[in-house]
């Protein structure tokens, strides 16, 4: 059967969602088809610009959409201390409806956002921006109208922040191109990407599509909109010429966006990269380059262009690997070139969750397990089981990665760790205490459990 293409499948999409009327259509409904209409228009014509936007972002739908989008996603308030149980409580329809009014009229201005740190899996801490509800439900909007027309133009190696893309995909697509020869890998790392990010330049690649100025407007309002650091002190604002904050809604589109125009060079058919049968796989920032040879003329060329685009590459932490010699690590993963112990005198390609991203799995459940001291054994399985199905979720690819031995090795951990968990509760006579905790938390609670030997194979014929 021939396969659908994209194009294809959204034209059905749009008959499909156009035969309903509207008063049955809910908000999702009606918002994801404005989006796919904008996405087809600027797929069929690579040329166009939109000059009329605005005024579909405070659309009811679309607002209603937004606000449910954010909610489901959660998060901390901003720097007003709104929390959504509050805009609840306020009146949903009354918040919405305020938002719209300024919008309308254009009187709406961002707040601050909130600045707050979060650790690096590579240590040190990263910077993050938490806007207000308020905000956060303006810029989905936005995202709603603005990121279809972009998304028609975003090439295939971009991964990160996208519709059905995600690290899972950049991980197929590495292993397929390894499997093609590609085994030169630069691994390379920008510095302080979403910092960095000259608002001049990516205004410039924002009006190769938006022409209308409000809509130009409102984002610049939001890249200029002041920081308000743990201290107490606020930064940036109008003065501010670069970066956008990570933890805003729109940013991870801006940060595509601005990085596009670097895919566009790379991926160009007749280009110098093409010509060197060189790729790059990106997600959002992370990039690596594979080839069958990658020289230092590449790597120049890559230089050049992020130096151009006011963007640094750190050289001390990017690199260049032979895969068959060295292994990479690539968002969580790490990419080898093992023996196999089932066919011997033959390798694979080993992708697996690297040996930091196991300890932090660790790290994360330990640190959960302390805080839920004394809750029910019920409770304890509702708190560890999103860590855990979430962890193995994102690093189980099926035909791509490996993931036996590290699900093994965090198995045996929790059965060790959930054991001493109860031990420890001697004093307040749990009824878990003494017994096969682990066994009763799965079997008796449903807890979820990482590693299943299936028979087929020794757990270490992977290694």
């Amino acid at each position: 059967m021939k396969k659908e293409s994209i194009q294809e499948s959204v034209q059905n999409e749009i008959m499909e969602l156009s035969q309903k009327k509207r008063k049955d259509m809910g908000s999702q409904e009606r918002s994801r088809l404005l989006y796919l209409k904008l996405y087809q228009k600027a797929k069929q014509d690579k040329d166009y610009r939109f000059y009329v936007l605005y005024d579909k972002i405070f659309l009811d739908y679309v607002l209603e959409h937004s606000y449910r989008k954010c909610k489901s996603k959660g998060g901390s308030p901003g720097i007003d201390g709104m929390t959504f149980e509050a805009v609840e409580k306020y009146g949903r329809d009354r918040f919405l409806s305020e938002i719209k009014e300024e919008l309308r009229t254009r009187t709406y201005k961002p707040q601050a956002v909130k600045r707050v740190w979060i650790e690096k899996e590579s240590g040190g801490q990263r910077p993050l921006g938490i806007p207000t509800i308020r905000d956060r439900v303006v810029q989905r909007a936005c995202l709603t109208v603005v990121e279809p027309i972009f998304e028609a133009d975003f090439d295939e190696s971009s991964h990160g922040f996208r519709p059905k893309r995600s690290a899972k995909t950049a991980i197929t697509e590495i292993k397929e191109n390894l499997k093609k020869g590609m085994h030169d890998v630069y691994d390379a790392d920008l510095s302080k990407y979403f910092d960095t990010i000259p608002h001049d330049k990516l205004m410039v690649a924002l009006r190769e599509r938006i022409a209308d100025p409000r809509v130009l407007h409102l984002i610049k309002l939001w890249l200029k909109a002041p920081i308000a650091e743990e201290d107490g002190r606020f930064t940036g604002g109008r003065k501010n010429s670069k970066g956008t904050p990570q933890g805003g809604v729109i940013s991870p589109l801006l940060a595509n966006i601005y990085m596009n125009l670097l895919d566009r060079i790379v991926r160009k058919a007749d280009g110098y990269f093409a010509r060197q049968g060189i790729k790059m796989i990106r997600y959002a920032d992370d990039f690596i380059l594979m080839g069958q040879h990658i020289g230092q003329g590449a790597l120049e060329k890559v230089y050049g262009y992020l130096e151009r685009m006011e963007l640094t590459i750190n050289k001390e932490k990017s690199k260049m690997v032979k895969a068959k010699e060295s292994p990479f690590d690539f968002l969580g993963f790490t990419v080898r070139y093992d023996k196999s112990i089932i066919y011997k005198g033959s390798r694979f390609w080993n992708i697996l969750p690297k040996p930091q991203s196991q300890k932090k799995i660790r790290q994360k459940i330990n640190a959960k397990l302390k805080k839920i001291g004394h809750y029910k054994a019920e409770d304890v399985v509702k708190e560890l089981n999103p860590i855990i199905r979430g962890w193995t979720n994102n690093y189980r690819i099926e035909g791509v990665s490996y993931t036996q031995v590290a699900f093994k090795k965090l198995n045996d951990y929790m059965r060790k760790r959930i054991g001493r968990f109860y031990n420890r509760k001697s004093q307040r006579k749990s009824r878990l205490h003494g017994q096969e905790a682990y066994e009763l938390l799965t079997k008796k609670y449903g807890l979820v459990v990482p590693y299943v030997n299936s028979g087929i194979r020794p757990v270490n014929a992977q290694r």
